[in-house]
C-alpha cells in the first residue's frame, strides 16, 4: 500500500486530543477511566493513522507507552501492607494532566470566540425531510472526529486491491475529484465523498486527499453536534452566496 501512495501530513490535534476524543465517545467519567478500554482503542487509533500514512509524533508514542504503564500497575495485586490512603490510583497523574490541559484548551477556546465569532457558528437552510427549510447550525471537526467516522466506512470496505496501481490512484487525481463534487454545493455528506470507493485503498487515498484540501483551506468539515453528522463545506460557495446577500 505505501508504493502506491506516499504523503505526509501533520497532525492537527495531540495526544490528550485523542484521549478526550475516547472519553467523550465512550461517556466515561473522567476521574474513573476504564484504562484498558481506552489503551485498546487508543492502539487502535495509532494503527489506523500509521494505515492512514499520517506522521505520528512522539508524544503519541509516548503516551501510548504511559498508558500501558498505567493498566500494567492496574493489574498487580494492591499492596495489603499498605493504607489505602497510601495506595494512589495509577491513573490519578493522567486524570490531572488531562484537566490541565482541558483549561489550557477552554481557554484559547474563549479567546479565538472573542476574536472571531463568525468562525464559531455557520449557519445554512437545508430542505428538510417533508420539503421544508430548516436551520442547521454546524461547529468546527476535530482530525479524531474525522477519523472515526472515516473508521466506520472503512469497516465495510473490501480489502481488494488488486485493481488499483500507482497509475489509476493519485492523491491528486482524489483531490480533484472531490473539488468537482463541491464545485456549485455549500455542503455535502461527509459519508457521499466515499460512495464511489470500490475498496478499501480507494478509500483511504480519497480521505488523505479529503485531509489535504482541508489543511490547504480549500475546503472545511463542520459537524452538526457532538458525534452527529459531518458536512464537507465550500468555503467558496459560502462566500459567493454571502456577498450576493450583502448587496
Amino acid at each position: 500500500m505505501a508504493d502506491i501512495y506516499n504523503i505526509k501530513l501533520p497532525i492537527f490535534e495531540g495526544p490528550f486530543d485523542l484521549l478526550f476524543h475516547l472519553i467523550r465517545e465512550n461517556k466515561i467519567e473522567i476521574y474513573d477511566i476504564p484504562i484498558a478500554l481506552i489503551t485498546h482503542q487508543y492502539l487502535e487509533y495509532i494503527e489506523l493513522m500509521k494505515e492512514l500514512n499520517l506522521e505520528i509524533a512522539g508524544d503519541f508514542l509516548v503516551m501510548a507507552a504511559t498508558l500501558i504503564h498505567i493498566k500494567s500497575k492496574m493489574l498487580l495485586p494492591p499492596d495489603e501492607e499498605a493504607s489505602s490512603e497510601e495506595q494512589e490510583d495509577p491513573r490519578l497523574e493522567l486524570v490531572h494532566r488531562l484537566l490541565e490541559y482541558q483549561a489550557f484548551k477552554d481557554a484559547a477556546l474563549n479567546l479565538k470566540e472573542r476574536e472571531a465569532e463568525w468562525l464559531k457558528v455557520f449557519h445554512r437552510e437545508p430542505i428538510s425531510d417533508d420539503g421544508g427549510d430548516t436551520e442547521l447550525y454546524l461547529f468546527d471537526v476535530n482530525l479524531f472526529d474525522l477519523v472515526s467516522v472515516f473508521k466506520k466506512i472503512l469497516d465495510t470496505a473490501s480489502a481488494e486491491v488488486a485493481s488499483i496501481t500507482k497509475e489509476t490512484l493519485t492523491v491528486k487525481d482524489r483531490m480533484s475529484f472531490i473539488m468537482e463534487m463541491m464545485e456549485g454545493q455549500e455542503a455535502v455528506r461527509f459519508e457521499e465523498i466515499f460512495k464511489e470507493g470500490i475498496n478499501k485503498l480507494q478509500l483511504i487515498v480519497t480521505f488523505i486527499a479529503l485531509l489535504e484540501l482541508i489543511r490547504l483551506g480549500l475546503i472545511r468539515a463542520y459537524q452538526e453536534r457532538e458525534f452527529g453528522n459531518i458536512w464537507v463545506i465550500n468555503p467558496q460557495k459560502v462566500k459567493s452566496d454571502e456577498s450576493q446577500v450583502t448587496s
